[in-house]
């Protein structure tokens, strides 16, 4: 047999052990790069300011609950309890949602990131800590004489199961709310609403918050002397109920008014100025009495609104003629 010629693609690149050894290693290299690369998934930009409120309001949140696992004797500065600081924190967690909102739409920077960062945040401010703060209250007023109460599922007597029970509800009550808001909102939605469906869970958690301030002022620390334990553990027990009304007002269907777009922004007169700022002094007088009854009263407006819309006669009814006519 004569000699055997070689293919010339073989002759133009001979193989050798250099590139033999150098192609395999080659694509090994290349290919995690190549991986990486397509794994990788930029986040959307946020806004400083903005991210930096919605951790202050989580941390408010946070900080309420350690405020009120506080033992009963404990006093902080200017004599509160921690009750007294846990509701207060809960409206500093306001305050901190209210800005964060309002800074990512000047600012131009809302994004789907700080939405979701916003509701895991309202769900420990205005979720969990008001419906702990609540187990704490009457915790500390129904102890026995050795100062124990136990509320929970392994509780022995009834009513610890359902004081339980009612913070549980309330808790899964504003995780619902949260979510659904997040469906039915959209960031350019939120400027022009008017009406919320459903109590807003801040709304339920500052009614919950200034009750248990008032609570904490006037049967605790200024009338303790002149009032008896029986109306003390009386008004401690009607807590619980406005919880488990709160919870269910959250998810319920009546329509709320948006406060801020309603009453705050836009142009408005000289004598409603006028007005806002008389309320806001009586407000600096008496805090704690003027926010229990300001969200006392914007709890019970959506029932009561809805009320007196089923007793109005619809316009068709009044023209229409009576049977016996």
């Amino acid at each position: 047999m004569g000699p055997q010629v070689q293919p010339a693609s073989d002759r133009m690149n001979p193989p050798t052990e250099a590139t033999a050894d150098m192609e395999p290693t080659k694509a090994h290299r290349l290919r995690p790069r190549s991986r990486r690369r397509h794994r990788r998934r930029h986040l959307p930009s946020m806004s400083v300011m903005a991210t930096l409120c919605t951790l202050g309001n989580l941390v408010a949140g946070f900080a309420a609950i350690h405020y009120a696992s506080m033992p009963p004797d404990f006093a902080g500065p200017w004599g509160w309890s921690g009750l007294t600081f846990a509701g207060a924190l809960i409206f500093l967690g306001m305050l901190f949602d209210a800005v964060d909102g309002s800074i990512a739409r000047l600012t131009r920077s809302t994004s789907e990131v700080g939405g979701q960062l916003d509701s895991l945040a309202d769900m420990v401010t205005f979720g969990v800590a008001p419906a702990y703060i609540m187990l704490r209250l009457v915790g500390q007023h129904l102890a026995d004489d050795a100062g124990v109460t136990i509320i929970g599922p392994e509780a022995d007597d009834v009513l610890g199961k359902v004081l339980w029970a009612v913070a549980v509800v309330y808790v899964c009550c504003t995780g619902l709310r949260l979510a659904r808001f997040n469906i039915e909102a959209t960031s350019s939605r939120i400027e022009r609403r008017v009406s919320f469906r459903g109590l807003p869970s801040p709304g339920a958690a500052g009614t919950i918050a200034s009750l248990i301030l008032l609570h904490q002022h006037l049967l605790v620390a200024k009338y303790i002397d002149g009032v008896s334990s029986g109306f003390v553990r009386g008004a401690t027990l009607g807590i619980p109920l406005i919880v488990l009304l709160c919870a269910v007002g959250m998810v319920s269907s009546i329509s709320y008014v948006h406060f801020t777009n309603r009453y705050i922004r836009g142009p408005r007169s000289f004598a409603y100025v006028v007005r806002l700022v008389v309320a806001m002094a009586l407000a600096v007088s008496w805090p704690r009495e003027t926010l229990a009854l300001l969200f006392t009263a914007y709890a019970l407006s959506g029932p009561a609104q809805l009320l007196i819309s089923r007793s109005r006669p619809a316009a068709g009814d009044a023209d229409a003629p009576h049977p016996n006519e």
